[in-house]
């Protein structure tokens, strides 16, 4: 086989997979925009993955190999939400502390009213909060997201087996974000305009890191 060949084979072969991860991206999306539809006009418990596979026009195991659990067609930002706060801390800048790199992050959140901290809209908020397996679901991301937050935070420090203080800051700092969290879901479902969410929560940001600040002010600062 020539080397021309070997090339034209080759960049043959990744427009394929370019095609299939495009495919399986719309696909997924697909799935999610019905599911979800299917979810604001009947409520989340009320709709069955049968009848999402159904209104999507794809076969069930389609639905859950790309969602393994009913609760992720809601809660399709998984990854982003749950590694958020320990990509924030890995990519902070020389000389910059674990604690202003995420407060700077939530700030800019609530100005560009992020979905991932809660600026969801009424429906989808009255969706979310409605459900106990959505509410539950929403738990144990909180819970990861703060787990991986801790580890972060130990290889950051070069923390020794068995020193608590990174489980205890990530702990203190992924309590501000789920009460920001909620407090964004709770104004949301109440009506309230995302501006005004926005102010309130900008403000509270500043309330909670304020009152953590001289704990964690100047922990893990990333060296020079």
């Amino acid at each position: 086989m020539s080397a021309q060949t070997s090339m034209a084979s080759s960049g043959e072969t990744t427009r394929t997979l370019g095609l299939r991860e495009r495919k399986k991206q719309q696909t997924r999306q697909n799935i999610s925009n019905t599911a979800t539809l299917l979810f604001l006009e009947r409520g989340f418990d009320n709709v069955t993955i049968a009848e999402i596979a159904a209104a999507a026009d794809v076969a069930k195991m389609t639905v859950t190999n790309y969602f393994p659990r009913k609760e992720d067609l809601v809660l399709d930002l998984h990854d982003v939400f749950v590694t958020g706060l320990a990509r924030t801390v890995r990519e902070r800048p020389p000389g910059e502390s674990a604690f202003t790199a995420l407060r700077s992050a939530y700030l800019a959140a609530a100005a560009e009213k992020d979905a991932v901290a809660g600026f969801s809209g009424p429906e989808f908020a009255r969706l979310l909060t409605g459900s106990p397996a959505l509410v539950g679901r929403l738990r144990e991301f909180h819970e990861e997201r703060e787990r991986l937050l801790a580890e972060q935070l130990t290889d950051e420090t070069a923390a020794p087996a068995g020193d608590f203080t990174p489980r205890i800051a990530a702990a203190l700092l992924g309590s501000v974000h789920r009460a920001l969290f909620e407090e964004t879901l709770r104004r949301t479902v109440a009506g309230e305009s995302n501006d005004t969410i926005a102010s309130a929560i900008t403000g509270y940001i500043t309330v909670a890191f304020d009152t953590l600040e001289p704990s964690l002010g100047t922990y893990a600062v990333r060296a020079d």
